[in-house]
């Protein structure tokens, strides 16, 4: 199994303002984030699934999660979460919308327990992305597409280096963006590959290098 690093044939215009809120896009500013620690670079993004209700697609529940607001009455399924104070950067809906809840320059957080390439604590230097999905039900060609967008973006403004799951940074406590998720495409979709190394057998094979 293999990790690839990729290398675009060029990068897009810078399009983040000073705190990394992205033009163009919905903005619906989540509570649940705070300050990075002094000095921490962002070098991974964190690709994680949700859908609420599980299973179900549409609708405002997952802003409403991140902005505090769901109703644990709604639905059988939210009571176990309507407390949580969680978030994410950005959403991508099943038709590729894009929507953006906390500064890039802020920790969201998405990651929770974390642990990738020996640091832990993952929401101080990564950037979550939630596509709106489940584990078993294959993401859309405009989520992809949307994603692989982002991701350029991402990397032109910040020294990225790796994309992992959140199953990847949380293993046996996280499943998504699960086996739906297509790495070899979007490892596609984000160019031509520049290098390619055999990763170590510890580190998960579903990753894409930048």
């Amino acid at each position: 199994m293999r990790r690839a690093t990729f290398a675009g044939p060029g990068r897009p215009r810078r399009a983040f303002d000073a705190r990394g809120w992205l033009a163009g896009v919905r903005r619906v500013r989540s509570p649940n984030a705070d300050a990075r620690p002094e000095g921490a670079a962002i070098t991974l993004v964190v690709v994680h699934g949700i859908s609420l209700p599980p299973g179900r697609f549409g609708g405002d529940a997952i802003e409403r999660l991140f902005t505090n607001r769901l109703d644990p009455e709604a639905d059988p399924s939210f009571r176990a979460i309507a407390s949580l104070r969680v978030s994410a950067h950005f959403l991508i809906r099943r038709d590729g919308t894009l929507v953006q809840f906390v500064a890039c320059g802020d920790r969201a957080w998405h990651a929770g327990v974390s642990r990738w390439r020996g640091r832990e604590r993952c929401n101080d230097f990564s950037i979550g992305i939630e596509l709106e999905g489940c584990d078993e039900r294959p993401y859309t060609a405009r989520q992809y597409a949307r994603l692989a967008a982002l991701l350029r973006r991402l990397r032109a403004r910040w020294p990225i280096e790796h994309v992992a799951g959140h199953s990847d940074v949380a293993p046996g406590r996280k499943s998504d963006p699960g086996p739906a998720f297509d790495w070899a495409r979007l490892r596609g979709l984000l160019g031509p590959r520049r290098r390619t190394e055999r990763a170590p057998r510890r580190m998960p094979a579903r990753s894409a290098g930048l």
